[in-house]
């Protein structure tokens, strides 16, 4: 029988089949952001740092880009979005995806089974059809134009450091527009890029050149890089590109920068490049549901102008190897990263009324 899986619009439960998380997305614009239990369901891994990102990704979507946050097909005037230019979504977007936990919360644990985790997917999405023009906007009409879907299923988090269970990367496409916010139109975007991949890839990376590598589709991507030139006495440093690159700011991305700058691990925001890669010692690649999880092999296309070929079989790839088992810096990232995340534990019972 598979896992149970739940879908909660504003607080109420769907009355129909919940689809895969994927589906979900692809069906409503949005902003979003994916998170999860930990030590065996009892508390929410970096809960305050998804609502801030939920809010921001709103915020940015609405300002900057709104057809990646209303329906489609409706006519986004300047005039329907002024009167909502005053909200303030940082405690808007908190209360919506409150009210939800509170439903979903005692539904999900009376589901979910031992040694599995809960992972949730919020999706704010915006319908400027139900909001009357020169209406008044107060509580009762953004909760009518905006929505909540919270999509709660079980999740068996991977060990850390199993030598089964390191990643293999493969360079496939450009980096995304408005990367800044995570948004729910990318799961459709990224669709193209699928005819590239080699069977072996479980991730894919994004590049805007062929050499400095911006992200993975789903992912942060860091390495652990000789410098070229040692002038503080310490041989090596960390580099994951910078936000201003384009790249979503992960929050285990922001978590992992702050923990190597409180201990002592050198860290320069910078794209790695991949002509470089003989000056790599150690890879990995970060989200909200695995955390961290070392790389073991990347492949990059030997000509970028080779990416225009059908499919991955098409193109000539060199390839970078890692040994299986996370390196030891590593392991000292994750293991502070883990603790990072007790000190800022959110408890699953708080939603329970």
């Amino acid at each position: 029988m598979p896992d149970p899986v739940f879908l909660f619009v504003n607080g109420v439960a769907s009355p129909t089949p919940t689809p895969p998380v994927t589906t979900l997305l692809e069906s409503h614009p949005g902003a979003y952001t994916t998170f999860r239990t930990h030590n065996n369901g009892l508390e929410f891994l970096f809960w305050e740092r998804h609502l801030r990102r939920l809010s921001t990704s709103t915020n940015i979507l609405f300002n900057s880009c709104p057809n990646l946050l209303f329906r489609p097909g409706i006519n986004l005037t300047p005039v329907s979005l002024q009167q909502m230019k005053s909200l303030e979504w940082d405690s808007l977007i908190p209360s919506f995806v409150n009210n939800s936990m509170t439903k979903a919360i005692p539904v999900a644990l009376k589901e979910r089974k031992t040694g599995t985790e809960l992972a949730f997917t919020a999706l704010v999405s915006g319908n400027l059809e139900k909001l009357i023009p020169n209406e008044k906007i107060g509580e009762e009409e953004i909760h009518r134009v905006f929505s909540l879907h919270l999509h709660v299923s079980l999740y068996s988090p991977p060990v850390f450091g199993v030598r089964t269970d390191g990643a293999h990367l493969a360079l496939v496409g450009h980096g995304r527009d408005t990367a800044n916010a995570k948004y729910s139109d990318w799961v459709r975007m990224r669709k193209p890029l699928e005819k590239l991949r080699p069977p072996s890839a479980t991730e894919l990376l994004l590049s805007n050149d062929g050499d400095h590598i911006l992200e993975g589709c789903l992912t942060n991507f860091f390495v652990i890089c000789r410098k070229d030139s040692i002038k503080d006495g310490y041989s090596l440093e960390l580099q994951t590109a910078p936000i201003s690159d384009g790249v979503l700011p992960g929050v285990v991305r922001e978590v992992i920068i702050e923990v190597c700058l409180g201990i002592g691990i050198p860290i320069r925001e910078v794209a790695p490049s991949w002509s470089k890669r003989h000056l790599w010692e150690e890879a990995f690649i970060t989200n909200s549901l695995r955390i961290l999880q070392h790389v073991e092999t990347i492949r990059v296309p030997g000509s970028w102008n080779s990416l225009s070929c059908k499919t991955w079989k098409d193109v000539m790839w060199e390839e970078k190897l890692f040994q299986e088992c996370p390196g030891s810096i590593t392991a000292v990232i994750q293991e502070e990263v883990m603790k990072r995340a007790k000190v800022e534990g959110h408890t699953v019972t708080s939603f329970i009324e």
